[in-house]
């Protein structure tokens, strides 16, 4: 599988093989990036975690919200958690507000298959930094790339 994207894929093309030309913002690594991938369907686990290995980023999953928790609370940190919306045991709105509920500073993007204004809102309310439709794409990932350079950056 190839990663060939618009103008933009130049910056990340060099931020994913970790090489530089001129510019040293460009030296940073994807893989310093480390990300949790909640999410209960298997099929979107395993697409989302090659994806983003891909891109160089360090991936771990688990599949519902509760587990996201309970690795937060036992020490675990991240600089990216990719939340899907909807999950039995415990759902990404309510996940999401207890992580932020525990100081938790990672930027939370959601990720849904529904396709209504009210419910990403609803969902962004609980304290997400973004939401996309699922599975991500190469673009969408860039975009994510691009907000994790400004935050930890």
């Amino acid at each position: 599988m190839s990663f060939k994207m618009g103008s933009s894929s130049s910056k990340s093309a060099m931020k994913k093989s970790g090489s530089s030309k001129n510019n040293s913002t460009t030296t940073t690594t994807t893989n310093k990036f480390s990300v949790l991938v909640v999410d209960d369907d298997l099929v979107i686990q395993r697409i989302h975690k090659a994806f983003l290995n891909r891109f160089g980023f360090e991936t771990q999953v688990v599949g519902n919200g509760k587990e996201a928790v309970d690795l937060y609370r036992s020490g675990a940190s991240f600089h990216l958690v990719l939340m899907d919306m909807e999950m039995p045991i415990m759902d990404g709105p309510k996940a999401t507000r207890e992580l932020r509920g525990m100081g938790v500073n990672s930027m939370i993007v959601g990720m849904t298959s529904r396709d209504g204004d009210s419910e990403k809102q609803a969902f962004m309310g609980a304290g997400l930094d973004d939401c996309y439709m699922k599975p991500l794409t190469a673009d969408t990932i860039t975009s994510i790339l691009q907000q994790l350079n400004i935050k930890y950056h």
